[in-house]
């Protein structure tokens, strides 16, 4: 099978797989594993009481999208838009 068949091909098994499923449902296992990630990072031991960890790691999880936000916006910050770059000089008379 060629890499444009294997291509069109997992492209024709994503699509049935949303078909038949809610996005929810297809990335319930991501999302858990996104949230256990911020769990293990503030209470690696397992000492805290659940209601805690769960408070830490929702505290964790937002300073880490506030961290992604303000790297965004940096880089965005650093290109200019089309209407403020320099046009082109005008052409001598």
């Amino acid at each position: 099978m060629t890499s444009e068949e294997q291509r069109r091909w997992g492209r024709i098994g994503g699509l049935t797989a949303h078909s038949r499923h809610s996005s929810v449902q297809m990335t319930a296992g991501a999302r858990r594993g996104f949230h256990e990630r911020f769990r293990r990072q503030v209470d690696p031991d397992g000492a805290l009481a659940p209601e805690e960890r769960e408070r830490r790691a929702e505290r964790a999880m937002r300073a880490h999208m506030l961290s992604l936000s303000e790297k965004s916006a940096r880089v965005r910050g650093k290109r200019k838009p089309i209407t403020e770059q320099e046009s082109p000089p005008e052409a001598a008379q």
